[in-house]
């Protein structure tokens, strides 16, 4: 049979806050026997959406990042609940009994990933848990992907198979591959999340006037090797991305036709923009 997946696009996502909205107008005041008691209205956060800002001055760059449960196949909340609190259900869905889990608060640090909220007033953790109950009865698609505006937030149910496939062809990843829990969110476009660009500004001066400047070649080098290569566009603007944090020295090399060439040096800790650069 197939599983459920979730991919996450974290350059289209806009922080509009509907699939948190979605979670809450399902879940506050209403409990679902065998999968849920009510989300609390204050405090808890099913979904959650951060946000990174990376760059400075002119060039700024900010990305919005989903988080939820992952529905990892190998869950450590699993291992460490009680009773058989947590269940991975045969289609990939991981479900929190909210009648067995009743007191494990042990269980909300149990999720490396911070997934996993506490409800006072229940005394039972709680998760997004792929609305199965709407999944069960014939949905398509849980709600947070069906009210995303965006399409950054899609859901399928496919075999490990194809989605393997298709996390290598469109360069899916895991949020935290580190944890190595083969979590069943993927998310495409992470390096606005987690990795750092070096940008710049060209601009020329004839009589006078200064202007931007389309088409100038500009290469990245670091330890006397070459990196990337790009062209500025119509606004002057360059930018290498997908660069780790705190990687140390890079040089910055602009020419173009009938200009002194210029170089730029600097050290990468976070995103950079090295503002103007004039030929």
């Amino acid at each position: 049979m197939g599983k459920w997946n979730l991919v996450i696009d974290v350059a289209s996502c806009t922080n509009c806050q509907l699939c948190v909205l979605a979670s809450k107008d399902e879940f506050v005041g209403n409990r679902f026997p065998g999968y849920a008691e009510e989300m609390p209205k204050h405090g808890a956060a099913w979904i959650d959406i951060k946000s990174k800002e990376r760059g400075g001055g002119s060039m700024v760059d900010v990305a919005y990042l989903p988080v939820m449960c992952q529905h990892c196949d190998d869950a450590p909340c699993i291992e460490q609940a009680q009773n058989g609190a947590i269940k991975k259900r045969d289609d990939g869905i991981v479900l929190i009994d909210p009648e067995l889990a009743k007191g494990q608060r042990h269980l909300v640090d149990a999720c490396p990933y911070g997934a996993i909220s506490w409800n006072e007033d229940k005394q039972v953790p709680q998760h997004w848990f792929f609305d199965a109950h709407l999944l069960d009865e014939g949905w398509t698609e849980p709600r947070a992907a069906q009210v995303c505006a965006t399409a950054a937030i899609t859901a399928t149910k496919t075999s490990d198979e194809q989605m393997r496939d298709r996390a290598s062809e469109e360069n899916l990843q895991a949020l935290d591959p580190s944890l190595n829990t083969q979590p069943r969110v993927w998310y495409k476009n992470l390096h606005r999340f987690h990795q750092c660009f070096i940008g710049g500004s060209v601009e020329i001066e004839d009589g006078g006037v200064v202007d931007c400047v389309k088409g100038a070649t500009v290469v990245l080098y670091r330890d006397a090797g070459r990196v990337s290569e790009t062209q500025t566009d119509v606004y002057g603007d360059f930018v290498f991305d997908r660069l780790y944090p705190d990687s140390g020295a890079y040089r910055v090399e602009v020419s173009l036709p009938g200009r002194e060439p210029r170089s730029v040096n600097a050290t990468l800790g976070e995103s950079i923009y090295l503002g103007e650069i004039r030929l």
